[in-house]
């Protein structure tokens, strides 16, 4: 036993050095890079294995010549209302369909997860339409009532409201928050709590609003954490969307930005060791999240654990 325990032991520590490298050599890679000039990586031809002398040269570049700082407050603020929005809406609707039954509830759950089935890639045309003038609905209703025709009948004029979401914090986030993922976890997560748990709580008459707010959101805290940082980095590293919403340098997020650097001039060869740089400087803030919150990453997304 002694010995089938110490080559266990064994395998299980070299999956680990290698899953390290695995992980860990991208960033290896990208330091290395970042460390050279502009000047030693065209002559180089590539990637040197070998520290050079100007990575704070070109962190300073980034820091003061760049959108990127700017950019990185855009990636945050969009980041939080991302997440902010996955959670609170999940929350709510899951509290609706676990703890108040009627028979749709499984329809709607069915529907709900469905919606993971249509990424935003896929309607990002119609999105940015639906972006683009969120009014459209209320011209429609209008349309519908036939009140857009009296009032072109009696006055001349047709009712047409505009109101644009592009490059706006809300504009860029709500279609990315718009994922129902979490409803799964959360579900999972209410039904594993004590079934008399709701009775208890109305019998020391506690409502709906209460029971929700003082009890359950108290024990949900573990899993709202875990998705909300999941859901965080999930809004960090988004792309498409961002690139189509916010066509401005001020309103885009730090990933586009990084993306525009490198596509500026195409006559010349990009930038790479400035373009590393700013990739380890976009990435920070999303590794430190995971290195100082991977326990209540794991546990809240352990459902079994409580």
């Amino acid at each position: 036993m002694i010995e089938r325990s110490n080559s266990i032991q064994r395998v299980a520590a070299f999956v680990m050095v290698i899953g390290t490298i695995f992980i860990l050599a991208p960033l290896v890679i990208a330091f290395l890079t970042a460390s050279r000039s502009y000047e030693e990586f065209v002559q180089a031809g590539g990637i040197e294995f070998s520290v050079g002398s100007h990575f704070v040269a070109n962190i300073r570049e980034i820091l003061f010549e760049t959108e990127l700082p700017r950019q990185l407050i855009n990636s945050f603020v969009i980041s939080l209302l991302v997440a902010f929005i996955k959670c609170s809406f999940a929350f709510l609707a899951t509290f609706a369909l676990v703890f108040y039954q009627s028979r749709l509830n499984t329809l709607i759950f069915a529907l709900t997860i469905a919606t993971v089935m249509l990424p935003l890639e896929l309607i990002v045309i119609t999105t940015y339409q639906v972006v683009a003038n969120v009014a459209m609905p209320l011209n429609w209703l209008l349309s519908i009532l036939g009140i857009a025709n009296l009032s072109e009948w009696i006055f001349g004029w047709r009712p047409e409201f505009q109101l644009s979401l592009l490059d706006t914090y809300i504009g860029v986030a709500a279609p990315i928050a718009t994922s129902c993922t979490s409803v799964f976890i959360y579900r999972q997560f209410f039904l594993s709590l004590p079934q008399d748990l709701p009775k208890a709580a109305t019998m020391d008459g506690a409502g709906p609003i209460r029971f929700m707010i003082d009890i359950l959101l108290p024990l949900s805290w573990t899993p709202l954490v875990a998705t909300f940082m999941f859901w965080f980095i999930g809004g960090w590293t988004s792309y498409l969307w961002p690139l189509v919403a916010a066509s401005t340098p001020d309103a885009q997020p730090a990933i586009v930005g990084l993306a525009k650097m490198a596509n500026a001039d195409d006559e010349t060869i990009p930038n790479v060791p400035l373009l590393m740089a700013g990739a380890l400087f976009v990435s920070f803030i999303p590794v430190l999240l995971i290195a100082f919150m991977q326990r209540q990453i794991v546990q809240g997304l352990n459902l079994s654990e409580k």
